[in-house]
């Protein structure tokens, strides 16, 4: 996964928002990069959310690596975002007590009436960080395989703004480079 990131922050030429699923994925993500990206790269623990959101949008080259709180509410419309990339899909912790107490309730339809909907959502809102006006144009990368494998994958696609689908780096990269 990391390799991939690498791969895809260099063809965007920084200009990325990386959104996970865990702190922990962030870290890792962000320590395994950092040595070899030229661009400044930000992780959501060094400022508050307002100053991250700022130094982001104000340098256009940089990279930002933020866990869930910055799925939403973030607006980097323009050239500084043409990136997005997202770990995981967003599925719900298992230990949640709020969704495991659906969970219980909805029973054997609890992953296609609880999980997948809200997964979908997320996913969209996600996704939504890099499309903010008519102009914008970038790369919306999901590194997780179950997006292209599993069962469900085209509930979640089916969650997204239309925009053009592909699993050829080589194709995203000409793209990127055309941004």
């Amino acid at each position: 996964m990391h390799e991939e990131l690498w791969a895809l922050i260099k063809a965007a030429g920084g200009r990325t928002l990386a959104l996970f699923t865990s702190w922990r994925a962030m870290r890792a993500a962000a320590e395994a990069v950092a040595p070899t990206v030229p661009w400044r790269l930000l992780t959501q623990d060094q400022l508050p959310k307002p100053a991250l959101l700022s130094t982001f949008t104000e340098d256009e080259t940089s990279c930002l690596f933020a866990t869930m709180g910055f799925w939403q509410g973030v607006d980097v419309p323009g050239a500084a975002l043409s990136l997005l990339v997202i770990d995981k899909l967003p599925f719900s912790r298992p230990d949640e007590p709020l969704m495991r107490a659906r969970r219980d309730r909805a029973g054997a339809a609890a992953f296609r009436t609880i999980d997948l909907p809200r997964a979908a959502s997320l996913l969209a809102q996600g996704a939504g960080r890099l499309i903010r006006s008519t102009t914008d144009r970038g790369v919306v990368a999901v590194l997780d395989s179950r997006l292209a494998t599993a069962g469900y994958r085209w509930d979640l696609v089916r969650a997204l703004p239309p925009m053009r689908r592909t699993a050829d780096r080589d194709e995203v990269e000409a793209f990127l480079a055309q941004s």
